[in-house]
């Protein structure tokens, strides 16, 4: 897999290209916006490995770009921000996960293994779900042909749900990834899903009992 890991930190790109390059894979590096730009515009990625400071700019305006240019290359986010506010925002942004610094390599590289194995979504991803339509690109859901409005928090959770193609996600990865902690925002999580399910239709989100959530079946 070939895997561009943009870090303005020398030691940091070191050690994850070391790492990711004994796993078998073919890693490039940047450590600005403007050098992870241009890299990309010469070639394709299969997955990017993308550090939220940067000196340039943000690791968010480059995920912004991206994305409105019609790059779905997965996205792992490496950040020192915890907040569910900077996660979120970054799921708006189109980052596909994330992982805190300082990190475990160990968990670099399974997450590097999991994202590889889920594959780029769909460019202008649109779900069809019975009478319930959500167009992830255009940020637009419907209910019936009318125009339902979601929170930040709300199309997180769908675009996670989405992402798996129907497969279910666990509750502790829904909560490390919504509100940075597997211990935190179990009721939180439950009152989510519970709006959800009444702005939208009951069916949309089915109950994986014991375990977690996904999008109902097309």
């Amino acid at each position: 897999m070939r895997v561009l890991v943009v870090d303005d930190h020398p030691d940091v790109r070191d050690v994850v290209t070391r790492a990711l390059t004994r796993d078998g894979h073919d890693v490039a590096t940047a450590a600005s916006v403007a050098e992870a730009l241009s890299t990309l515009a010469c070639t394709t990625s299969d997955l990017i490995v993308l550090d939220l400071a940067l000196p340039d700019g943000s690791g968010l305006d480059v995920c912004r770009q991206l994305r409105r240019t019609g790059v779905n290359t997965p996205i792992l986010m490496l950040t020192a921000l915890r907040s569910v506010e900077q996660r979120v925002e970054g799921l708006d942004a189109g980052a596909d996960d994330f992982l805190g610094k300082p990190f475990a390599i160990a968990e670099l590289r399974a997450r590097v293994r999991a994202l590889g194995r889920r594959g780029a979504l769909p460019k202008d991803l649109y779900v069809q779900r019975g009478e319930v339509a959500l167009d992830f690109l255009a940020r637009r859901a419907t209910l019936r042909g009318s125009e339902v409005p979601l929170t930040a928090k709300e199309w997180a959770v769908l675009d996670l749900f989405a992402s798996r193609g129907g497969r279910p996600v666990s509750r502790s990865e829904i909560l490390e990834m919504l509100w940075g902690d597997a211990d935190r925002g179990g009721a939180s999580l439950e009152v989510l899903i519970a709006r959800i399910r009444r702005k939208l239709d009951e069916a949309l989100v089915v109950t994986h009992r014991g375990f977690g959530y996904a999008l109902a079946p097309a």
